[in-house]
């Protein structure tokens, strides 16, 4: 075990790993300056709450970001390394308020509720949360939007200065196989996501204030859906509104959201040749446009064959569950079978990669496609030599072996996750949904953890499963294995040195 401390856990740039958390942490200091000032906006007395906690952040965070590295090189380990150690450490100051204030009780779910909300799953163990004070309610929709894009994506934005190796940074919490850089600096290409994200945002928030809804409602309302989120101010969702202009805006803005922010990138810039030859974005607006259709027809009869209706409820929910935002304008659980069978689909599919959705991503799915029609066509042509292509230009062979490790990987967490949920012995649906819901960062499931249920039926040891579910959905895996593998690799070594040792002695 010293051995492996000295010669390996050495080699991480652990100074540079600390600075990270320190930036991230007065950053999440600054950000969470917004609930007070609501809170004194309303007057109900819950900003001690967070000033402690951003009393904490700032010495914690100033005191991390003081020593300085010998280097400042880091590579995709540190960076890995770096990210998944952020998430739980936002995740733990980020629910801190909720129970210093005593509005959820307990810690576990106050973590739970955290975790849900930075990395923009939805899930909620509270059962009545037209309960909860303004400034709770505003930082529970806001972690969504902070982790939609990603809290140190938000933080390269801001660096003075920025190398190629937070691109290592970038690549870890980006969701998706690949991201590249839009333009050749680094804190340029997280400016100009922020900015086309920022832009998005605004447009909502004036959209449905058109529409009369109230500010707060509106910010709140726009904060999960830019983050594609989830978390609803109101017990039965933006089904409370009963609104069809509501719904509808929401309904396009998820959608919206769920696209690549390459495509707008490339809109802005006037390369529309790359928006209409993207392979992802036909592949993903032709699911909606499928599951829309299909839904539609399958509920038309529920609904008195009110053809408006049907549309508006179908593209919601659809809208909704393939980019992993969340929200209901309905009970959809009482659907017939075929429809809550393609949600079950879309909430594994998800929205694009470079979005701020979860799921698997359709990219995935299109080159896992595409890997299986090619291992096809060997099989009876053995002579024949082809290639993946993704928009015309050839997939790297080591991206689709990362992209069937990944999805292999996928399935083997997802089995254990189920098997350790599975001791609260609910019933199949509820106990595979809420796995699935979780590690796609979607929110609801069916069952008793349907739109109109909630997690907090579920024990403490699963909250805290789920917990992580929703970590290694939203970080795609690798970052929080990484976190993990230490402690794994420090417990085989020493078997191994042990093992040495009896050999030796013998």
């Amino acid at each position: 075990m010293i051995y492996y401390l000295k010669h390996n856990i050495h080699k991480l740039n652990w100074t540079m790993i600390g600075n990270v958390l320190g930036m991230v942490l007065i950053a999440q200091a600054c950000l969470m300056v917004l609930p007070v000032i609501v809170d004194l906006i309303y007057q109900e007395g819950l900003y001690d709450s967070y000033l402690i906690v951003i009393g904490i952040c700032l010495v914690l965070g100033y005191g991390l970001t003081r020593k300085k590295s010998r280097t400042n090189s880091y590579f995709a380990k540190d960076g890995m390394l770096a990210v998944g150690i952020a998430w739980i450490v936002v995740s733990f100051f980020g629910g801190l308020p909720f129970y210093l204030s005593g509005e959820i009780p307990s810690f576990v779910d106050c973590f739970f509720e955290a975790v849900s909300g930075f990395t923009t799953t939805g899930s909620s163990i509270l059962t009545e949360v037209e309960n909860l004070k303004h400034a709770t309610l505003f930082w529970r929709s806001f972690t969504h939007w902070i982790g939609g894009m990603g809290i140190l994506v938000f933080i390269l934005a801001l660096l003075p200065k920025s190398n190629d190796r937070d691109m290592h940074i970038m690549r870890a919490e980006a969701p998706g196989p690949t991201i590249g850089k839009l333009v050749p600096r680094m804190r340029q290409s997280a400016m100009i996501l922020y900015t086309m994200y920022m832009g998005l945002t605004i447009i909502q928030v004036i959209l449905l204030l058109i529409g009369k809804m109230p500010l707060f409602d509106a910010l709140c309302n726009t904060f999960g859906t830019a983050g594609t989120g989830g978390f609803a101010i109101k017990n039965t969702s933006i089904g409370a509104y009963n609104n069809a202009y509501y719904e509808v805006i929401i309904t396009v803005f998820m959608i919206l959201f769920g696209v690549n922010f390459n495509m707008y990138y490339f809109l802005l810039i006037k390369d529309f040749k790359q928006v209409f030859k993207n392979e992802e974005l036909r592949t993903y607006l032709g699911i909606i446009l499928f599951s829309i259709i299909c839904i539609t027809l399958n509920i038309l009869s529920m609904y008195n064959f009110d053809v408006f209706k049907s549309i508006r409820l179908a593209s919601f929910q659809v809208g909704s569950i393939i980019t992993t935002t969340g929200y209901s304008s309905c009970d959809y659980s009482v659907w017939p079978q075929l429809s809550k069978m393609i949600l079950f689909l879309l909430t594994v599919c998800g929205a694009s990669a470079g979005s701020t959705g979860g799921g698997v991503k359709v990219s995935r799915l299109l080159i896992i496609v595409k890997k299986i029609k090619l291992d096809i066509q060997k099989l009876l042509h053995p002579q024949k030599v082809e290639a993946i292509t993704m928009d015309g230009k050839v997939v790297d062979t080591e991206v689709v072996n990362q992209i069937m490790a990944y999805f292999c990987s996928f399935i083997i967490i997802v089995g254990v996750l189920l098997f350790l949920v599975s001791f609260n012995n609910f019933d199949f649906e509820t106990t595979v949904t809420s796995v699935m819901t979780c590690i796609g960062n979607v929110g609801p499931g069916f069952g008793l953890c349907g739109p109109m249920g909630n997690f907090s039926m579920f024990s403490d040891f699963s909250k805290i499963v789920l917990s992580f579910a929703m970590l290694i959905g939203r970080l795609e895996i690798y970052p929080i294995i990484i976190f993990l593998a230490p402690i794994l690799n420090i417990r085989s070594v020493s078997k191994n040195i042990h093992s040495r040792k009896k050999r030796r002695s013998n």
